[in-house]
């Protein structure tokens, strides 16, 4: 059974009560800008067993009375299409996303900002949408010389042209669909145009990493730069922290760099900065609720290889990744990593290797190692899924879960009518198969039954899975590396 290192009832606990004391330093109202994710955080899970992907929104939930939403997204994303790296879809979708899920677990959503604002078309077509919803939306514009430009910034031809957010709640959580979204910017101007209208509000800052009060070179802090390694996140000693207190803290670089402008601002507007240094600004608890440091060390040292791994597909891939690369290498090496110390990627080389195809490996709960390799109907992924199914519904090996004249219609289906020159079947075309089989098939059954035990085992493939295996893998929540190197029978993916 899969240890666990993170006590998340603790940090629900935790969490939500060092906001409110938060909030009531500042007399009441806190802009909170809210880095990371705040639904399917997979990448916390996975580096803090037993912290849950909605982990941050039960969080926000305990305090949802007092909370409302401000959603910030760059004009420039929406005009490029800027896409999420990990779910594909662009950031004005993402925004539409967001609005439904804060919604329908209850949090009200109040605005969205659009920020860095220049008129563009395409941010109007949305901006028109959002409004047609019943969305408020406000306009945040450049600022020439931001954000080094104190006396520009705050001033009525800084913060003051950009729109006013009217909010109604005492937390004010400053979310958006990805990083460089301005999520910071808002909450600044925000406090500008409160300290105006004679409002006391504050400012913090809720990022989950990297996290403060474990050792810089923590596996899990280790780890969010490798998660960041194409931002070129660099984590630190908070310098200003160790003035100020004589303590070590760990923060990141773009933090500690923007700290004095951003304590520059805080004393425009105010006359003094409340915080001494970034980690002052920070209220994340996380690090006070791992219980099991060892089962976290390793979870984050496997987390490091698999970023690798991607990084060197997307290379492989053709994508520009030199850079990145060279910054996980040094990263492994500082988590005295090697490709090889991820069992599931060794145990599907050996099976390509003894048989001379393609193959998968995937660790179950209770620690099987199950492989598969290519054949005449699967890919060496699906043979692997059905094969890992079995296993755990306690079926035999030598049980053929799909029967040859359940598959050959489907082989039949993709390349004589649908163009496909891979006949064999992708893992999104064996569950269809699998499902219709269920429904006559007492093995089919439970292989389905057992599907949402595979849930956050690793697998890995000796060769590159296309986009359709990649996708069902994430979806299913797998954590599925590839070898940087393509099947011989294609360098192209096809369906």
């Amino acid at each position: 059974m899969r240890k666990t290192g993170f006590d998340n009832e603790k940090y629900l606990s935790m969490q939500s009560e060092h906001i409110r004391s938060r909030m009531e330093q500042f007399g009441g109202k806190l802009y909170m800008e809210f880095g990371g994710k705040l639904f399917d955080d997979f990448h916390a899970s996975r580096v803090l067993p037993g912290f849950l992907p909605d982990s941050k929104l039960k969080m926000l939930l305990k305090l949802k009375d007092q909370a409302e939403i401000v959603i910030a997204v760059g004009a420039g994303a929406i005009d490029e299409n800027k896409r999420r790296g990990d779910i594909g879809i662009t950031y004005d979708m993402e925004v539409l996303r967001l609005i439904d899920m804060f919604r329908s677990v209850g949090l009200y959503v109040g605005s969205v900002a659009i920020t860095r604002y220049d008129g563009q078309k395409s941010v109007d077509l949305f901006i028109n949408r959002l409004e047609q919803m019943g969305v408020k939306v406000y306009r945040h514009y450049p600022i020439e010389g931001y954000p080094s430009n104190v006396p520009l910034i705050v001033s009525e031809d800084g913060y003051g042209k950009n729109d006013y957010i009217e909010t109604s709640r005492s937390l004010i959580v400053v979310t958006a669909p990805g990083p460089g979204s301005g999520k910071m910017a808002v909450c600044l101007s925000q406090l500008y145009h409160e300290n105006i209208r004679g409002i006391k509000a504050g400012y913090a800052k809720f990022e989950t990493f990297p996290i403060w009060n474990i050792p810089l070179k923590h596996p899990v802090n280790l780890a969010y730069e490798a998660a960041t390694a194409d931002l070129n996140d660099i984590n630190m000693i908070d310098p200003f922290h160790m003035d100020a207190y004589g303590e070590v803290t760990v923060n990141y670089n773009r933090d500690v760099e923007i700290f004095p402008v951003l304590k520059a601002i805080f004393d425009e507007i105010y006359g003094a900065c409340p915080y001494q240094s970034p980690t002052d600004m920070g209220v994340n608890m996380a690090g006070n609720c791992i219980i099991d440091d060892e089962v976290v060390r390793e979870a984050s040292r496997q987390e490091i290889v698999r970023r690798y791994f991607k990084a060197l597909c997307e290379q492989k891939k053709g994508a520009e990744k030199t850079e990145e690369i060279s910054k996980l290498r040094v990263l492994m090496k500082q988590a005295n990593l090697k490709e090889t110390d991820r069992e599931v990627a060794r145990a599907a080389a050996a099976r390509e290797e003894e048989t001379g195809e393609p193959a998968a490996a995937i660790e179950l709960p209770d620690g099987r190692i199950i492989t598969g390799r290519n054949k005449d109907l699967l890919g060496a992924a699906s043979a692997m899924m059905l094969n890992a199914l079995k296993a755990l519904a306690g079926i035999e090996d030598e049980v053929y879960l799909l029967a040859a004249d359940v598959i050959r219609p489907v082989q039949e289906l993709k390349t004589r009518y649908l163009g496909n020159r891979n006949p064999r079947l992708h893992t999104d075309e064996v569950l269809v198969a699998l499902s219709v089989s269920a429904a006559e098939d007492e093995n089919a059954r439970k292989a389905l039954d057992a599907l949402p035990q595979l849930q956050n085992c690793d697998a890995h493939c000796s060769v590159m899975l296309s986009p359709v295996d990649q996708d069902i893998f994430r979806r299913l929540l797998i954590n599925m590396t590839c070898s940087p190197k393509y099947s011989d029978s294609s360098r192209v993916f096809y369906r």
